[in-house]
């Protein structure tokens, strides 16, 4: 493949956490997390957000998320989230198919949503021929690159807790998150208020491997059921298990976070140098939405893996991970400013 902009999912695996999983394979050990690498992970787990925490192992986002929330929701009630999120876009319904509830989505400007979106979706609540909204699942980062502030989680948190309602954060790229805010995971999650997260690491370094993390014990305690159920129990979990103590150890998960957050922020200031590139929201994290001439863009995608975000009118999005290095961030912007002299070159 061509050097790659188009998902941190493309990044490999980091050599520790590779290691990690070859000690997890040396001798025998009991299965369905009843083994020391499970154990170890979920200590490490409870270390950063309290031993409350009520923490389980999974393959991957979607069946993070949708496991989740089907702990918060009967089949007659609603999740409230941005239009734009990932388990609305891209989860190919799983939510609905798997939970039998409804999604209510809402436009936004900025991928984030705001306590003053959700009342109008609220006046039928009480009424029993209208599905009943339950859980607002905000993404941590947001599916556009912006990262939610202390003050926004905590309103969403009061607003949804007010009104009976959860509040479910879909922190897949998490890590991200917490790099750019700089700020406790504590703070950012139980203390601001919100009641079930997934916590993600396959897009951060790991080979595969998500956590469920409660905040209320009282809300998991069918949840070993669900997974088994949702076929999520894993016979071999230590080398989930085992990537997870790897990726928490010395920090690596925010080290490699940063790393794609620093290649993110120097790809910004060079993209910036052109005129005829536009950067649509604010570069939070390692995604960076922007326009480019379609001619132009349709060009460098020839060299560089990337997707197009949106086609009418033409939205790209450019992702970095810990892999990117500034050798591909100047290979990308050499070969833009290439295209473009030839492209002006060549319509005088």
């Amino acid at each position: 493949m061509t050097r790659s902009f188009g998902s941190d999912n493309h990044s490999g695996i980091h050599p520790k956490i590779l290691e990690a999983i070859f000690q997890a394979n040396i001798g025998v050990e009991r299965s369905y997390g009843d083994d020391p690498y499970t154990e170890q992970a979920i200590k490490k787990l409870k270390h950063l957000f309290g031993e409350t925490a009520d923490i389980y192992f999974v393959c991957n986002g979607t069946a993070a998320n949708v496991l989740s929330l089907n702990v918060l929701l009967h089949p007659y009630e609603a999740i409230l989230c941005a239009e734009s999120a990932h388990i609305h876009v891209d989860e190919c319904g799983a939510p609905e198919h798997y939970i039998g509830c409804q999604l209510i989505t809402m436009p936004t400007s900025d991928g984030k949503l705001k306590p003053e979106m959700i009342p109008p979706h609220l006046s039928e609540i009480g009424f029993e021929h209208h599905v009943q909204p339950k859980v607002i699942s905000i993404s941590q980062i947001s599916e556009l690159g912006t990262v939610y502030s202390i003050e926004e989680i905590k309103a969403l948190a009061d607003f949804a807790h007010c009104h009976d309602m959860l509040l479910h954060m879909d922190g897949a790229r998490f890590a991200n998150a917490v790099v750019s805010m700089g700020m406790d995971v504590r703070t950012m999650t139980v203390d601001a208020g919100v009641d079930v997260m997934t916590f993600g690491g396959t897009k951060n370094g790991m080979m595969m491997g998500e956590a469920v993390i409660f905040f209320n014990p009282e809300m998991s305690k069918s949840f070993k059921y669900i997974r088994k159920q949702g076929m999520q129990l894993l016979s071999k979990m230590r080398y989930v298990s085992a990537q997870f103590s790897a990726y928490l150890e010395n920090d690596l998960w925010l080290k490699n976070a940063s790393k794609a957050n620093n290649m993110a922020k120097l790809l910004e200031k060079g993209l910036r140098e052109f005129e005829m590139c536009h950067i649509h929201y604010q570069v939070d994290a390692n995604a960076i939405f922007l326009s480019l001439p379609r001619e132009i863009a349709f060009k460098l995608q020839e060299r560089f893996f990337f997707y197009f975000w949106d086609e009418d009118p033409l939205e790209i999005r450019l992702m970095t991970s810990f892999m990117t290095t500034e050798q591909d961030i100047d290979a990308l912007l050499n070969s833009l400013h290439e295209i473009s002299a030839s492209n002006c070159h060549e319509s005088k």
